[in-house]
């Protein structure tokens, strides 16, 4: 089953074709990957999808359903969540803060009962609360849950940015270079995160990654792009063999 389906994308900035006649799947519980060279067009796809951009041709589609259009909060409300390559955390405010604004996407109290702390506002508090705990337990945060963001390590910082990805009750999860910065030891831990929360909250998982050995271990499927047109698609074994892409991104094959 298609859960991300991206159907004869084209995505021009004036004169510039950052992404042209773009056809990616998805297929649910599938970790999938989408590689190339800087300014291929990776970042741009995803911004299509998130509703940042308004693509200039195409659709897209989320569990078979229409989602070219929506705002990103209405798309994010669907159920799709995003990490940055720059880590966009709430910074001053401490771990469980920043999964507590998450969760508030789906709060039902309103400001005026928030305020004057009514029952039902402050029952609904403490469920997210509750939920927030959870879900950093789960991530093995939950010991960190007072420290303020920018405090933590460079990977525990990542995790905390998908942590308040999964706040959201995401079920497609796009992932924007999740191991830039990190060391080999850091890429590692990383790899085994991924598949534990792909496992643990039932995600599909679509990412942009230029660390191949990450890309080539956990990937069921790779999209490769190049100058905003889709070059190659398919297994590791198969992109890594493909010819073009060798030329294009992953470099020349050495005689034997």
């Amino acid at each position: 089953m298609s859960v991300l389906k991206a159907d004869n994308i084209v995505m021009q900035f004036g004169g510039v074709t950052a992404v042209n006649d773009l056809n990616i799947e998805v297929e649910k519980g599938k970790i999938v990957a989408l590689i190339g060279p800087n300014g291929a067009g990776k970042t741009t796809a995803f911004n299509v999808i998130t509703g940042v951009y308004q693509p200039t041709k195409g659709s897209v589609y989320f569990n078979g359903e229409k989602i070219t259009g929506l705002s990103p909060d209405k798309i994010t409300n669907k159920g799709i969540a995003r990490t940055f390559q720059n880590i966009r955390l709430f910074k001053n405010l401490t771990v469980l803060d920043n999964i507590l604004i998450a969760n508030h996407l789906h709060v039902k109290s309103n400001f005026l009962s928030y305020t004057t702390r009514m029952p039902w506002s402050r029952k609904e508090e403490k469920s997210m609360r509750s939920k927030s705990e959870m879900l950093l337990e789960k991530l093995g945060l939950l010991s960190l849950k007072n420290e303020i963001a920018h405090s933590l390590p460079y990977g525990e910082q990542r995790k905390l940015e998908i942590a308040r990805a999964l706040a959201t009750d995401a079920k497609l999860l796009l992932l924007d270079e999740p191991a830039a910065g990190m060391n080999p030891s850091e890429t590692m831990q990383l790899s085994g995160f991924i598949h534990t929360i792909r496992d643990e909250f039932e995600l599909t998982i679509f990412m942009i990654e230029h660390h191949m050995d990450l890309v080539m271990e956990i990937s069921d499927k790779i999209y490769v792009l190049d100058f905003g047109q889709l070059i190659a698609q398919g297994t590791a074994d198969e992109v890594k063999n493909n010819k073009r892409v060798i030329e294009a991104y992953l470099g020349v094959e050495e005689d034997a």
